[in-house]
């Protein structure tokens, strides 16, 4: 079999490792665009939990992997100054350039060879290949249109920006302040002893009304570091070709087409707030390389049993992560809350968490917090 890959981020990294580590005869011709070591973004974010799938298919790469996270059991909240602690939400990181070095050499290993700095212009130059994986990201080369793959790409309307910055923080957490022109937000968290990421959050209007649109890189992140001053106590933030966005909530309908199949961001994207982009990704690797190592000789079979397969489990954890979205777009009405209300609003925001779970949760959180919520709620009953 012949399989060429578009795209050498984590999930086209981690599907070739596996492809040729379980068929060696497999051909696989991996294509990324960027030199090697180059790479955009800071730091990914991970449940707790979210590496379980690889440790039961795949220890050498969990344990390969586990050393270079850093860890943490809780979360917080700063609602403009009140520091609310939420227990047993913990999760884990790890900068994106160190990831993909690391799923890098796993490929190599197996004797992958990587031809980065090869951008594709087209897909005539794949015609030989029995399989064209797109592990090419959101702006996908082999999803093209998205016609014959039925997707969809409607944009949120809050804008965000990545940064870096050198202060460590304890644990990941939410801080929410205001500036003259309106409400934001920031997502922060360390992916490294000395580095964490830190995004920045606003609506439209406030994004309007500071006039980002006219302002350039340097007074852009200028004017996140004043609204932010408390939270990053003379540290500075460190650009990446970061610039304001839109979160597109890319879906598709068909996971493949003819011999093109997709994976990861190229075929869904799930919101930044709960931390599962990259997890998504590698489960898709994992369970196309599953399907193609049980019928090898059947590809479009095997294309439809890793549709059927992953799918449905996607489409679940992408409703939560737009469930979740929809809680940050109208953030700012979320701040006139109580900070125990906001908090206990936050929790909740992904539809997946109720009062039982919570409890189990986050035992020190719900007992802290839970009278003030059940005052609140016989008061307005």
């Amino acid at each position: 079999m012949r399989i060429a890959v578009v795209g050498g981020g984590p999930a086209g990294l981690y599907f070739s490792y596996l492809m040729k580590r379980r068929r060696p005869e497999t051909e696989i011709r991996l294509y990324e665009r960027n030199p090697e070591g180059a790479t955009f973004g800071f730091g990914v974010v991970f449940s707790d939990t979210a590496l379980a799938f690889m440790a039961a298919d795949d220890p050498e790469t969990h344990d390969a992997i586990l050393p270079a996270m850093e860890t943490w059991r809780d979360l917080a909240l700063d609602l403009e100054g009140e520091r609310i602690v939420i227990d047993g939400v913990g999760f884990a990181a790890i900068g994106r350039l160190e990831l993909i070095q690391l799923l890098t050499k796993r490929a190599e290993s197996v004797g992958v060879a990587p031809q980065f700095g090869t951008e594709l212009s087209d897909l005539s130059d794949l015609e030989d290949a029995d399989l064209i994986v797109g592990a090419d990201g959101l702006n996908s080369l082999v999803r093209g249109d998205g016609a014959d793959f039925g997707a969809e790409m409607p944009l949120l309307e809050n804008r965000f920006i990545w940064y870096g910055t050198e202060r460590p923080y304890e644990t990941l957490t939410q801080s929410f302040r205001r500036s003259a022109d309106g409400p934001f937000n920031a997502h922060h968290y360390r992916y490294a002893p000395d580095l964490s990421t830190f995004i920045v959050e606003t609506d439209a209007a406030t994004w309007n009304a500071a006039g980002f649109a006219g302002m350039d890189e340097d007074a852009t992140r200028a004017y996140c570091e004043e609204v932010f001053a408390d939270v990053l106590d003379g540290h500075r933030l460190i650009s990446n070709k970061s610039y304001w966005r839109q979160f597109p909530k890319l879906s598709c309908r068909n996971w493949y087409s003819g011999n093109r199949v997709l994976i990861g961001d190229a075929v869904h994207t799930a919101h930044f707030s709960i931390g599962s982009g990259t997890r998504l990704a590698m489960e898709d690797a994992l369970a196309l390389s599953k399907a193609l190592i049980e019928t090898p000789t059947d590809i479009p079979a095997a294309l439809a049993a890793y549709q059927a397969a992953r799918k449905p489990i996607t489409d679940k954890l992408v409703t939560a992560a737009n469930t979740s979205a929809a809680w940050y777009e109208n953030f700012a009405e979320h701040m006139k809350l109580k900070p125990a209300d906001f908090a206990y609003s936050y929790i909740q925001r992904s539809g997946r968490i109720d009062d039982e779970r919570l409890k189990r949760l986050a035992p020190k959180f719900f007992e802290t917090y839970s009278t003030d919520w059940n005052k609140r709620a016989g008061a307005r009953a």
